[in-house]
């Protein structure tokens, strides 16, 4: 009875103790956790190695918006309550990535092929209607469709380390579906999800493709889609 059981999320160790699980417990009682109180999104994609263009990992994002122009996410590695924080990914909207100089830009990467093959999604909670929430979720995806994004991965659990090791990781989105094995990665995080990829595309039709700097998305060498070809 000391130990609380622990979760299966591939970390190896001792099972969380009863001493430590109440005194989270109090501190929870009595301390503000106002920063987390501002996330008011949850969206699921997947980041490419800046350094191993394809190599890729799954990340659910919790947002958050510090003003009009920024949002800043903490990533997980699931949607469940013993997830692994893996990284962070800021998103800032065009006029703010056009000031920054040259180098400092080929740093970020787009979401517009993520949002508009229906990557990205916005999971929904139980028991709202489909056709309720696509139409929030669109709202989001005409947002998002034209920040601009940067994000380092800390934990790189697609490797099945344990622990966050080595130096942070620059990631970047896809901007094609021909740079992964889309229908077989996806597909998979859509069955979890009890979502359809391919519908969401078409629904996500009107959305206007917006024009992207020619320095983003710097790992696919500025091309797919929002690129001039």
């Amino acid at each position: 009875m000391d130990d609380i059981p622990a979760t299966d999320n591939g970390v190896k160790g001792e099972p969380e103790s009863l001493k430590n699980k109440t005194l989270e417990t109090g501190a929870a009682m009595v301390q503000k956790f106002e920063p987390p109180k501002r996330l008011c999104a949850h969206l699921n994609a997947f980041h490419t190695y800046a350094s191993q263009p394809g190599r890729h990992v799954e990340a659910n994002h919790y947002c958050a918006h510090l003003n009009n122009d920024v949002r800043q996410c903490i990533l997980y590695d699931s949607d469940k309550a013993d997830a692994r924080l893996i990284g962070i990914e800021y998103m800032i909207k065009p006029h703010l990535y056009e000031k920054l100089d040259a180098e400092e830009r080929k740093l970020w990467h787009s979401h517009v092929f993520e949002v508009k093959s229906g990557m990205l999604i916005m999971p929904a909670p139980k028991g709202v209607p489909d056709a309720v929430w696509e139409i929030a979720e669109n709202k989001e995806m005409e947002e998002v469709v034209v920040l601009y994004g940067k994000v380092f991965h800390l934990w790189q659990t697609d490797r099945g380390d344990e622990l966050p090791l080595g130096q942070p990781q620059l990631m970047q989105s896809f901007t094609a579906r021909d740079q992964f094995d889309f229908d077989t990665v996806v597909g998979e995080r859509d069955r979890r999800f009890g979502v359809d990829s391919s519908h969401k595309a078409k629904i996500r039709e009107h959305i206007e493709v917006p024009k992207l700097h020619a320095d983003v998305d710097s790992c696919w060498g500025g091309k797919g889609v929002g690129h001039d070809q």
